[in-house]
């Protein structure tokens, strides 16, 4: 499909680079053994920033059909992420005071990874994902899954079934959706009255602070500030009355969302988000110039060790095949030269290639047998989860390198 070069909020033309990471297949697109001799599609992995709103976002190749509808990520996989969901469940439902019976709906709910939680205390919960693969393993749990992309049409359509949301939850959902305006409006229609938002996503604040650009692939369509992504949702009705910061995905914030006139009242934190970004920049266009030659820094870190490691003949092998990684990898230029393996707990990458570089994916045992001398953790943002794991690796003097926000061996 021939890209629009127009934000997708409010329509201006996209004229300032953010990044120019050059062009990648897409990062989820792992590769089978039969299908290696065969051309990918390569894509420019360019993001802009829109001169008017200030929205950060990459332009749509490709439609979210041909993305998520047979997704290779699955939520459940990472204990860090699980601990998250339920210590958020119980945070919320104490917070709000929901009572078993209330409605429970989530956007992208991936395997049931959050929604069983929710279930297991007696809510009535719904998901929605647009991924059949991924939500039969939800329905198999026993959470009820709606397979489709959620929208207007799609809201009206449960509407009309008799399904509100008196909790309308989306983790990780804002950044994947192409069409912003439609997904939010659907949001407002499918909120219950006195209903709640929460929201979690990548905080772009941070994404420039600690130079995670690996973050940025065709999947994510946009990166979000809370001065934006307030803007968006007020354009649809909605309003934000209060956000968190997270550690999670290397830092991220919760937004909560209410109906415009809900009598809810703005929380502290709102001013002082809005005052933190204001602080850093990301109210002028200026702060978003120069990001690329941060990113470059990490490319000529990283790069150097790998060559340096070779010529003392060291083994170098990955652990995770996660977007961000894929991302790192491909712009870097690496490829089974410096990286011999790497390796996924999912069973559902295990036997594939990272797509571009075509590196394999074994299991985590294939590093126990390989007693490599480093282990590059792609997913950083869960790296003391691995290193935990992955403890043996010392036994044989082995060390971990992590590559962002700049080059650590540890």
């Amino acid at each position: 499909m021939m890209p629009e070069k127009t934000c997708r909020f409010c329509r201006a033309e996209l004229a300032q680079t953010f990044v120019d990471l050059g062009a990648t297949p897409l990062s989820n697109a792992n590769v089978k053994a039969e299908d290696l001799d065969r051309g990918e599609t390569y894509y420019p992995l360019h993001a802009y920033v829109c001169g008017r709103c200030l929205l950060v976002q990459l332009q749509q190749f490709e439609t979210p059909e041909e993305i998520f509808g047979d997704y290779a990520y699955f939520s459940s996989y990472s204990q860090t992420w699980l601990d998250h969901c339920r210590a958020y469940t119980e945070a919320v439902t104490e917070r709000f005071g929901f009572a078993p019976g209330a409605s429970v709906v989530e956007l992208a709910s991936n395997d049931g990874y959050l929604l069983q939680y929710f279930r297991d205390k007696g809510f009535d919960v719904l998901g929605v994902e647009p991924a059949d693969n991924v939500a039969q393993v939800a329905v198999r749990k026993g959470i009820p899954t709606e397979v489709m992309f959620f929208g207007a049409e799609t809201a009206r359509q449960l509407v009309a079934r008799g399904r509100t949301a008196d909790l309308l939850i989306g983790n990780n959902v804002l950044a994947h959706v192409p069409d912003l305006n439609d997904f939010v409006t659907g949001m407002k229609i499918i909120l219950a009255d006195d209903g709640v938002i929460t929201m979690e996503f990548p905080h772009l604040l941070r994404l420039m602070e600690r130079n995670q650009f690996d973050t940025i692939y065709h999947e994510h369509f946009s990166y979000f500030s809370f001065l934006v992504v307030e803007k968006v949702f007020a354009a649809h009705g909605l309003r934000l009355f209060d956000v968190e910061e997270l550690t999670t995905h290397g830092g991220s914030i919760r937004i909560h969302g209410c109906h415009a006139g809900s009598s809810r009242a703005d929380e502290p934190g709102v001013a002082r988000m809005r005052a933190l970004e204001a602080e850093a920049g990301l109210d002028r266009i200026e702060t978003y110039r120069g990001f690329d030659l941060k990113v470059q820094t990490v490319k000529r870190d990283l790069l150097a060790f790998l060559i340096e490691a070779g010529r003392a003949s060291k083994t170098v092998v990955g652990y995770g095949a996660p977007a961000k990684g894929n991302t790192l990898l491909n712009y870097c230029g690496i490829r089974r030269d410096f990286l011999e393996f790497t390796v996924d707990r999912s069973p559902h990458k295990q036997g594939l290639f990272l797509p571009g570089t075509h590196i394999p994916i074994y299991a985590p045992e294939r590093i126990m047998e390989a007693r490599p001398d480093y282990v590059l953790i792609l997913p950083w943002n869960i790296k003391d989860e691995i290193m935990a794991q992955m403890a043996a690796v010392r036994d044989w003097g082995g060390r971990f390198v992590v590559p962002i926000p700049e080059l650590e061996v540890c």
